[in-house]
Protein backbone atom coordinates (compact mmCIF):
# COMPACT_ATOMS: atom_id res chain seq x y z
CA UNK A 1 0.00 0.00 0.00
CA UNK A 2 0.76 3.48 -0.38
CA UNK A 3 0.41 7.16 0.79
CA UNK A 4 -2.54 8.55 -0.53
CA UNK A 5 -1.55 11.92 -2.62
CA UNK A 6 -3.55 14.08 -1.06
CA UNK A 7 -1.27 13.58 1.71
CA UNK A 8 1.89 13.92 0.13
CA UNK A 9 0.67 17.15 -1.05
CA UNK A 10 0.77 18.46 2.31
CA UNK A 11 3.34 16.68 3.71
CA UNK A 12 7.03 18.71 4.56
CA UNK A 13 10.26 18.16 6.37
CA UNK A 14 9.60 19.33 9.45
CA UNK A 15 13.01 20.52 9.64
CA UNK A 16 13.50 22.70 6.85
CA UNK A 17 9.85 22.94 5.98
CA UNK A 18 10.84 21.62 2.28
CA UNK A 19 9.32 19.14 -0.51
CA UNK A 20 9.53 15.61 0.57
CA UNK A 21 9.93 12.52 -2.06
CA UNK A 22 8.40 9.06 -1.36
CA UNK A 23 10.32 6.28 -2.18
CA UNK A 24 7.94 3.06 -1.76
CA UNK A 25 10.65 0.51 -2.25
CA UNK A 26 12.67 1.87 0.96
CA UNK A 27 9.15 2.94 2.48
CA UNK A 28 10.33 6.19 3.52
CA UNK A 29 10.11 10.01 3.11
CA UNK A 30 13.13 11.85 1.66
CA UNK A 31 14.35 15.12 2.23
CA UNK A 32 16.63 16.05 0.02
CA UNK A 33 17.68 19.54 1.24
CA UNK A 34 18.34 18.41 4.92
CA UNK A 35 19.77 14.70 3.47
CA UNK A 36 16.95 12.87 5.83
CA UNK A 37 15.21 9.78 5.60
CA UNK A 38 11.82 9.81 7.58
CA UNK A 39 10.72 5.94 7.57
CA UNK A 40 6.89 5.11 7.06
CA UNK A 41 5.65 2.65 9.26
CA UNK A 42 1.90 0.57 8.59
CA UNK A 43 1.30 3.14 5.94
CA UNK A 44 1.92 5.87 8.73
CA UNK A 45 5.03 8.66 7.92
CA UNK A 46 6.75 9.36 11.17
CA UNK A 47 7.58 12.88 10.67
CA UNK A 48 9.95 13.07 13.98
CA UNK A 49 13.30 14.79 13.33
CA UNK A 50 14.97 12.24 16.07
CA UNK A 51 13.33 9.12 14.18
CA UNK A 52 14.92 10.90 10.83
CA UNK A 53 17.97 8.99 9.43
CA UNK A 54 20.74 10.50 7.47
CA UNK A 55 20.78 9.81 3.84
Amino acid sequence: MTLSPQLLAILVCPKCKGALEYRDAEQSLVCPACRLRYPVRDDIPIMLIDEATPL
